[in-house]
């Protein structure tokens, strides 16, 4: 079946912004975005709606983007502290995960979700590390994490 036409009434990663026309599959559409009520087919009375909405949408955005900013400089000053065990090779008996970079975030009152850091890999070495954590609106933050030996 052939993509359809539709204007997103919310913002929806990967797809676009509020009040954007996309086209996607009709699945995606009936099962997903419809139900959730993320788009709508574009009509004369859904054009004069989402002119309504538009400022509300822009003011939103801007103070979205704001809170986004001010948490990435928050975040650029960062830097996390972890003692684990270690081999004489310097390769660590477990690893360091981003939900383990979340939970510490979180000691220190800063929430962000693990899917926002951006690691590869588990750390699974001492060292010093800088781990990028993207906030969204294509804004990006980096912290410093630091692995130590445990001192017996």
């Amino acid at each position: 079946m052939a993509n359809q036409k539709y204007i997103l009434l919310e913002d929806v990663a990967d797809l676009g912004l509020a009040g954007s026309e996309v086209s996607v599959s009709a699945g995606y559409a009936r099962n997903y975005l419809i139900p959730k009520g993320l788009v709508t087919k574009l009509t004369p009375g859904t054009e004069k709606m989402l002119a309504a909405r538009k400022e509300q949408t822009e003011a939103r955005r801007a103070k979205e983007l704001s809170e986004i900013e001010a948490l990435a400089a928050k975040l650029n000053e960062v830097e996390l502290a972890f003692t684990m065990q270690a081999s004489e090779d310097e390769q660590l008996f477990g690893s360091v995960s981003a939900r383990n970079i979340v939970e510490q975030l979180a000691e220190q009152d800063i929430a962000v979700k693990h899917q926002q850091v951006k690691l590869d890999d588990a750390i699974k070495e001492l060292g010093s590390f800088e781990i990028v954590i993207a906030l969204g609106h294509d804004v990006a933050a980096t912290i410093k994490v630091k692995i130590d030996r445990v001192q017996a």
